[in-house]
């Protein structure tokens, strides 16, 4: 039994010998979707080395994996998301997710490839809309700041197509997930489309858009940590680096028609 319990321990120790060399304590590994996101932190790895760090960049397609790896300690944090949608996804997993920084706010439009302006939008029109919680919300009261719909007193910011109270030209609304409402814009007669998931596609927010949500917007893109990693010396020094007027010129040079509007 002595023998047993003696391999039994050298075991639990090999194993937490591995575990602790696998991960690089000066390596951060952040995840995010591809573009402004990814394009950010990439310029950015050379000031992140300067501070003691290397920076590595996970790239991912989707709202719902960077959070999951996150979660799971697969990464160190997470850049493409916005305050209410994390806060949603804590509360609809039981996750402990924080914002570690605000960054930048990528304002969503209502496009279409079948009309020139929402008034020419006919009755019964479809239009294609998030079907995560918080984007649904979000485009939704786009829609109603538009004056197309208007919204039940209780709404909120996870309004459903449910809490729609007024919907006097009896518009259709589908319910998509984000990354592939720019794949169905041609199928709709309009689409309210995250910025992240337009500007890959070349959709401008100021030249395209038929109705874009305004600077005041509370859907601030965020650095997202475990809650406890908020000031760790790493995560810190990749925030640093965000904040800096590197990534604002960068931003006013790429971005000249208010596709991403930095907040720092």
């Amino acid at each position: 039994m002595k023998k047993i319990l003696s391999i039994a321990a050298a075991a639990v120790l090999t194993t937490g010998l591995f575990l602790s060399c696998g991960k690089d304590a000066n390596v951060i590994k952040v995840g995010a979707t591809p573009e402004p996101h990814a394009e950010m932190l990439n310029l950015i790895k050379e000031d992140v080395e300067a501070a003691g760090y290397k920076l590595q960049v996970v790239e991912f397609t989707d709202y719902v994996t960077p959070n999951e790896a996150l979660e799971a300690g697969d990464i160190d944090a997470n850049f493409f998301q916005h305050l209410p949608y994390m806060d949603s996804f804590n509360k609809e997993r039981g996750y402990h997710l924080v914002s570690a920084a605000g960054i930048h706010i990528e304002p969503i439009a209502v496009y279409s490839k079948k009309v020139t302006k929402l008034a020419d939008l006919k009755k019964g029109a479809d239009i294609a809309i998030p079907n995560d919680p918080t984007n649904e919300g979000r485009a939704l009261l786009l829609l109603e700041a538009a004056g197309l719909i208007k919204l039940s007193a209780d709404a909120g910011l996870e309004a459903t197509p449910v809490n729609i109270a007024e919907n006097p030209n009896g518009f259709k609304f589908t319910e998509v997930e984000a990354a592939t409402l720019p794949r169905v814009l041609d199928d709709v007669d309009a689409a309210v489309i995250n910025g992240n998931y337009a500007i890959p596609v070349g959709l401008s927010a100021t030249k395209d858009g038929l109705f874009v949500e305004n600077a005041e917007s509370p859907y601030v893109n965020i650095v997202s940590v475990k809650d406890g990693n908020q000031n760790d010396p790493k995560v810190q020094a990749v925030v640093k680096a965000l904040q800096s007027d590197k990534i604002k010129n960068w931003v006013a040079d790429k971005y000249k028609n208010g596709e991403v509007v930095v907040v720092f």
